[in-house]
């Protein structure tokens, strides 16, 4: 890994960006969690979920307005002002792309958390998503040759089906790892700095130098950590289908819109994208619907084995940031075969053997939720989410 000439430049950019984002997430996700509330917008306890006490959702919101915000700002000051070098690679589509598709991703999901949609609608809206992202011309054209040096390319319309497929493939990772207070979120977190980072870089034989994607990686990052405030056990608010919708969508794009970092990406997500893998197999292998809810996530298998809650989301950002660096520092083909190392012992470690049954460690009765807990109506409704 080495950084471009004059990368230092953009770090007064990304600071402020990152800065900025966080403070807009800190202040908005309150103002937003009020909002829910006076909806009765909320996950209620269930045999499949890990909180037990009705916690606000749809705190998604937050972040996408806190990003919307700093990214466009950016971008339109930056257009004058020239802080940070354009890429010649991005057309003004992408941006719409990015910036439009993100905002129309958590509409989607605010839809979800309001009305509790079908799992098909949701499926149904991510796929609008993603054709609306290629529509605008966000398209996967190549992947690094692990076999080899330079790249694989791909043909139109494989293309396409990559693309959307790689939108889709991202938004249900974040969403099924969305398990337990702050993982998806601290996840996401580490992805988006690990793309900023990349975008500064040049990495073999690729040019990666994009400090304007590195600075929308860190508006991100930052619109992240500040919601991570209100997110962290005991959460006061979850992201909802709102958050998961926005920042998977938001990741992708990200990480398409940079060379070689469809495969940082890769990595770096690693844990939630081969636990949604692994989880899909196990359910057909059990003739069950792949989008049948169940307790075999890897957060699950952690907390079997002993782990409290606090103790798996730690050891689950642990796994991710010490991938995060590996993809910092290995070539684009290594990446892959890291990724495929990665797959197979998550395999065994999923469709391996725990301890006993699921035990809640104390810090997950309902009294560590009293900041974020409302009264259940006597009727017990609005018990969905995004949680899986």
């Amino acid at each position: 890994m080495t950084f471009i000439e004059g990368a230092d430049r953009s770090l007064g950019p990304i600071i402020v960006v990152f800065l900025v984002a966080g403070l807009l997430a800190l202040v908005v996700t309150p103002i937003v969690r009020r909002i829910v509330l006076r909806f009765d917008i909320v996950d209620r306890p269930s045999a499949r979920r890990v909180n037990t006490a009705p916690v606000p959702r749809g705190g998604g919101m937050a972040i996408a307005t806190a990003f919307l915000i700093a990214g466009v700002g950016f971008v339109i000051l930056n257009e004058r002002a020239g802080w940070v070098p354009g890429v010649l690679t991005l057309a003004d589509t992408d941006m719409i792309a990015l910036f439009l598709g993100g905002a129309v991703a958590a509409a989607i999901g605010a839809l979800d958390d309001l009305f509790d949609l079908r799992a098909r609608w949701q499926l149904g809206g991510q796929a609008a998503l993603a054709i609306l992202a290629v529509a605008l011309g966000i398209g996967v054209d190549f992947i690094a040759n692990p076999f080899g040096g330079g790249v694989i390319p791909f043909n139109e319309a494989f293309s396409v089906g990559f693309t959307v497929f790689w939108i889709m493939g991202m938004i249900n990772s974040i969403n099924w790892i969305d398990g337990l207070d702050g993982l998806s979120t601290g996840i996401a977190l580490i992805a988006a700095v690990t793309l900023g980072v990349i975008s500064l870089t040049t990495q073999g034989t690729t040019q990666v130098s994009q400090p304007l994607i590195a600075v929308l990686c860190f508006a991100l990052a930052g619109a992240l950590l500040g919601f991570l405030r209100w997110n962290f056990h005991p959460a006061t608010i979850f992201s909802g289908t709102s958050g998961v919708q926005f920042v998977g969508f938001t990741l992708a794009v990200l990480a398409i819109l940079g060379s070689a970092k469809v495969a940082v990406a890769l990595l770096v997500l690693g844990v939630p994208i081969i636990d949604t893998f692994w989880i899909i197999v196990r359910r057909l292998l059990n003739r069950r619907s792949p989008f049948t809810p169940d307790r075999s996530h890897i957060h699950h298998r952690l907390l079997d084995l002993g782990l409290s809650h606090r103790e798996t989301v730690l050891v689950i950002y642990g796994i991710c940031g010490v991938l995060g660096l590996v993809a910092l520092v290995l070539s684009e083909d290594s990446q892959l075969y890291a990724f495929l190392g990665v797959f197979v012992v998550s395999g065994l470690v999923l469709f391996g053997p725990t301890r006993g049954a699921f035990r809640r460690p104390e810090e997950l009765e309902a009294e560590a939720y009293e900041t974020g807990a409302v009264d259940t109506p006597p009727d017990g409704s609005r018990s969905g989410g995004s949680r899986r």
